[in-house]
C-alpha cells in the first residue's frame, strides 16, 4: 500500500511539473524597440504575450535608451543588442532577465557610421553585426564572455550609388542577415541596389568577414533592397525592395543567390507612395508576409511553393494603423503582430495556418513609435 501511495505521489509531482512547463510555454516575452526622439516612448518595452489568448500585458521598460530602432536577441535569450539610431550612432549590449523582463546595460560601442538601423548576432553568440544606413557601412563586433561588445574589429564601407538621385545618392546599408548555415552575411544596400555577400569565419579574430565569390547580387535599378528573410528549409531567400514594392525570390546555396522570381506586393490599381518595409516567412514555410508603409499601410500575404520557392499572392490586410515598419510572427505561427510606427500602436492579428490570411483579434498594445518587435521564449 505504501509503495502504491509513493508511486501516486511521484506521478502527481511529475504531472504537476509538466503542467507548469506547459503554462510557462504559453507565455512569451515580447520586446519592442522604439523611436524615442518624438517623446512618446522611453526605450525598450517588454510585454508578456499569451499564445493561447493572443493578449499582451505590460511587464517592464528599459528607460533612457536613445532610439533603440532594431534589436537582436542571443540564441539563449539572455542577451539583447540594440541599434541606437541617433547622433553618430551606437550599439548597446544588455543582459535580459526573462522572468522579470528587466534589461541591464552591459556596455555600448560606436556604430562607426551614422543612423544604425539593423543589428544581428550569430547563434554561437560570438559576433554582432550592425548596419549603418546613412554611413553606408556595417561594423563587426566580437562578443565578450559576459555578453558585452568588444570594439569593432571590422568596419566594411560600401561605395557607389543608384539611379534615384534623392534616395540613392550614396550607399545605404539596411540589413545584415546571416545565412542559415551562418557561413555568410547578406548585407542589403538600398543605395546601390545590391545585396552584398560576405563570407563569415568566426575563428578569424582580426578579419571575420571577407567578400564572397561572387561578392554581390544586383536587385535591379531603383528597387532599393531593404530586408531579407530565408525560408526555413534554407533553400530560398526573399528580398523586399523598399522603393518599388517588389519582392525578389532567390534560390540559395553556399553563399550564392540565384534570382528566381520578381513579384509585386502592390495592388494593380494602387496609386500613391510606396515604402515597403519588413518581410517574414511563416514558421511552417507555407506563407510569406510583407509590409508596406507609404499610402498603402498593409501586409501582403503570399503562399510559398516549397518545391520552387516561388510566391503567389493570397490577399492583403490593412495594418489598421500608419507606418508598419516592422512585424513579427510568434514561434507557434498563430499570431502576427505589426508595429504601426506613426500610429503609436501594435495590432495583434490571428493567423490562419491553412489559408495564411490574417484576422484582427481586437487586441492592441499602445506604445510610442514601435519599430522593432522580437519574441523571447
Amino acid at each position: 500500500m505504501k509503495t502504491c501511495n509513493y508511486l501516486f505521489v511521484i506521478l502527481l509531482l511529475m504531472s504537476s511539473a509538466a503542467l507548469m512547463n506547459q503554462v510557462k510555454a504559453q507565455k512569451l516575452n515580447l520586446l519592442v524597440g522604439t523611436y524615442t526622439d518624438k517623446g512618446t516612448s522611453e526605450g525598450i518595452y517588454v510585454y508578456d504575450f499569451d499564445i493561447n489568448s493572443g493578449k499582451a500585458s505590460y511587464k517592464n521598460v528599459a528607460k533612457g535608451i536613445d532610439n533603440p530602432s532594431y534589436l537582436a536577441i542571443s540564441s539563449d535569450g539572455k542577451l539583447v543588442y540594440a541599434a541606437n539610431e541617433s547622433g553618430e550612432g551606437t550599439v548597446t549590449a544588455f543582459s535580459f532577465d526573462r522572468k522579470s523582463g528587466a534589461l541591464k546595460t552591459l556596455n555600448q560601442q560606436k556604430s562607426n557610421g551614422a543612423a544604425p538601423c539593423y543589428v544581428a548576432t550569430n547563434k554561437k553568440g560570438s559576433h554582432v553585426f550592425a548596419g549603418n544606413y546613412s554611413g553606408g557601412n556595417f561594423s563587426v563586433y566580437p562578443v565578450q564572455k559576459d555578453g558585452a561588445l568588444g570594439k569593432a574589429v571590422q568596419v566594411i564601407q560600401h561605395s557607389g550609388n543608384g539611379v534615384n538621385k534623392d534616395r540613392q545618392e550614396a550607399p545605404h546599408v539596411h540589413s545584415t542577415v546571416l545565412s542559415p548555415d551562418e557561413k555568410f552575411v547578406m548585407v542589403s544596400d538600398l543605395g546601390t541596389d545590391k545585396i552584398n555577400i560576405y563570407h563569415f569565419d568566426g575563428s578569424n579574430v582580426s578579419q571575420p568577414v571577407s567578400p564572397a565569390n561572387p561578392p554581390f547580387v544586383s536587385t535591379g535599378a531603383g528597387n532599393g533592397p531593404r530586408h531579407l528573410d530565408f525560408h526555413p528549409n534554407g533553400k530560398y531567400a526573399y528580398s523586399i525592395q523598399e522603393m518599388t514594392g517588389n519582392i525578389t525570390v532567390f534560390g540559395y546555396k553556399d553563399g550564392r543567390l540565384n534570382s528566381l522570381q520578381n513579384i509585386s506586393m502592390l495592388a494593380d490599381d494602387f496609386k500613391g507612395n510606396t515604402g515597403a518595409a519588413d518581410i517574414h516567412v511563416s514558421p511552417d514555410g507555407n506563407f510569406l508576409y510583407a509590409s508596406n508603409r507609404g499610402d498603402a499601410n498593409d501586409i501582403a500575404v503570399f503562399s510559398v511553393n516549397k518545391t520552387t520557392g516561388k510566391l503567389a499572392l493570397k490577399g492583403r490586410s490593412s495594418t489598421l494603423g500608419k507606418g508598419p515598419r516592422n512585424f513579427v510572427i510568434d514561434p507557434s505561427g498563430s499570431y502576427l503582430l505589426v508595429g504601426n510606427q506613426n500610429s503609436d500602436l501594435i495590432i495583434i492579428f490571428k493567423r490562419n495556418k491553412e489559408s495564411g490570411l490574417l484576422t484582427d483579434t481586437g487586441e492592441r498594445i499602445k506604445v510610442g513609435s514601435p519599430v522593432c518587435l522580437k519574441f523571447v521564449e
